[in-house]
């Protein structure tokens, strides 16, 4: 969009409609507000809106396709894959409302909260969240794209536990939507991300998780092969109270960093275990006797305490990412991955991780849902840092090569997870049945093609 059309633009008319702040490129704060956490993609929105609610989220819906604006949403910025150029932008940092009922075990977040705030609410009732890995995510974006964490082998996905939530449609409609009012839209949601609308606050269930037994472990980079061929064999044997990762780091000389793995090409055994600690030790001494660690973090905690298990970076940076599901992991694709992203295979990316999946995460919810990815039996996910020329182009480059090395015993994906990966190859993970209806209900909701998302008409 040019400067000139931008300026036709009746922006006014927006401002006086909404409570929240509208920005253009050229106001002071357009920066600060369409700056997301992924700072590989520098949003370039015609309009921005600070909606405080789900009335402010209406109005701009409506005023966007009047004047032929795409819309996108943004909370955190976490997952952002693109400029948004020439949209029309819905930034819900402001909504932050939320109720925790430790009676029914339900919390109700705002748009614009994140986990953390969550996880403290429902603490001193004993409860928790189905957070992810790391509590600085949006709940509303992390939560409608399935949700996966350390609880989700025992509890299924986030998006399994949701009761109800409200939503703006691409008609500018606010709707509060559970599974008796509009079933339809309700299955969409909660799998389908933002493709039917924006999510205002979202509703959904606690569990009863105190504390748990873990953390992670840091072992060099140079055991790596022993490593990730002890945990394919291990990891499958583990009940459904234990979730486990491993990943290939490539760790920067952070002086932030505990001294041992500063500039160190290490792997991180990632370890979450619901029972006791005693059962949790036993369940990780073969792994801990595999090579001396680096650094051993894995512990007793309260359930606030979880950050401490993947220990994901909190600073805003710049990512590019990938992921698919595996519906085996063989000795051999252990093998193509360690020689695409080993510690001998100078790969520009800085993290590749293996996920156990299955448990309650292979079963269907007990109210359907648009979730992808339940028949994978392990997630592989990458990531590097596009700082540069080079890297700009070596990252995709060895990301597509270690997807394409570990083809053979691919088994979809989870949408959360997939990254860079295009708006085909996300839709493919659906099934053939999943990926129609999802489509027959974005011509029901959104027939212009009004809002983003994964789904198209």
């Amino acid at each position: 969009m040019t400067t000139e059309a931008q300026r036709a633009l009746p922006v006014g008319d927006l401002a006086a409609a909404v409570d929240g702040p509208v920005f253009v490129p050229s106001d002071a704060g357009f920066g600060d507000e369409v700056t997301g956490f992924n700072l590989a993609h520098l949003p370039t929105p015609a309009v921005v809106v600070g909606a405080t609610g789900a009335q402010d989220v209406a109005a701009a819906v409506r005023w966007a396709a009047r004047h032929g604006l795409h819309v996108a949403v943004q909370a955190t910025g976490h997952g952002l894959t693109s400029d948004l150029d020439d949209v029309l932008l819905v930034s819900t940092r402001r909504m932050t409302d939320l109720a925790v009922d430790p009676v029914a075990r339900l919390a109700r977040a705002g748009a614009g909260v994140r986990w953390r705030a969550v996880i403290d609410a429902a603490a001193p009732h004993g409860l928790a969240p189905l957070n992810g890995s790391s509590s600085g995510i949006g709940v509303v974006g992390y939560t409608t794209g399935g949700g996966l964490g350390p609880l989700a082998r025992r509890h299924g996905f986030a998006a399994d536990h949701v009761t109800r939530f409200e939503i703006v449609t691409a008609d500018g409609r606010v709707r509060q939507v559970d599974a008796a009012s509009d079933p339809d839209l309700f299955w969409a949601v909660r799998g389908g991300r933002e493709s039917f609308g924006i999510v205002t606050w979202i509703e959904f269930g606690l569990v009863a998780q105190p504390r748990f037994h873990g953390g992670g472990i840091f072992f060099p980079g140079e055991r790596a092969d022993r490593l990730l061929h002890a945990w394919r064999d291990w990891a499958p044997r583990l009940g459904e109270d234990t979730s486990t990762s491993i990943a290939l780091l490539a760790l920067p000389p952070d002086p932030a960093l505990p001294p041992p793995l500063q500039g160190r090409f290490v792997v991180h055994l990632r370890f979450a275990h619901l029972g006791d600690a005693g059962e949790g030790e036993r369940l990780l001494a073969p792994m801990r006797a595999i090579a001396e660690p680096l650094l051993d973090g894995v512990a007793e905690m309260p359930w606030a305490g979880v950050d401490a298990v993947h220990m994901d970076p909190t600073a805003p940076m710049p990512v590019w990412d990938r992921g698919v599901g595996l519906g085996s992991l063989p000795a051999e694709a252990v093998d193509a991955i360690l020689t695409e992203a080993g510690p001998d295979s100078s790969s520009p990316l800085v993290l590749v991780e293996l996920r156990l999946l299955g448990g309650a995460l292979a079963r269907p919810a007990a109210v359907p849902n648009a979730v992808a990815g339940r028949d994978a039996a392990f997630s592989l996910y990458c990531l590097g840092v596009p700082a540069g020329p080079e890297a700009a182009v070596a990252v995709p480059a060895r990301a597509t090569a270690l997807i394409e090395a570990v083809r053979p015993w691919t088994a979809g994906g989870l949408v959360a997870l997939a990254g860079q990966a295009g708006p085909d190859p996300v839709v493919a993970l659906w099934d053939d049945d999943d990926r129609a209806l999802l489509r027959e209900l974005k011509r029901r909701y959104d027939p212009a093609g009004v809002l983003g998302g994964p789904v198209r008409a």
